[in-house]
């Protein structure tokens, strides 16, 4: 079973046909929260990749800090059929 991140942490995993897309997505994320350097997997397909990088969700730049004071979680939590 995989551990949380800590409080105030939340693990982001971005799976993309290449790896251009994937590092566009994680800069967008950077610009938001402070994060970890991203690792990059690929991801299981016949191509594609898969970045994992950690952002740190109490240390947020305007755009992210507006977005997260004004979302609620939605009631209905759905996964991928990837996800455990």
């Amino acid at each position: 079973m995989e551990s949380l991140p800590s409080e105030g942490h939340a693990e982001v995993r971005i799976v993309a046909a290449t790896p251009e897309v994937a590092r566009r997505v994680a800069e967008v994320l950077r610009r938001c929260f402070a994060s970890t350097e991203q690792r990059s997997y690929p991801a299981g397909r016949a191509e594609g990749t898969r970045l994992h990088l950690t952002v740190d969700t109490s240390h947020t730049a305007e755009p992210a800090r507006s977005w997260l004071s004004t979302s609620t979680p939605t009631e209905q939590a759905q996964t991928h059929a990837d996800e455990v």
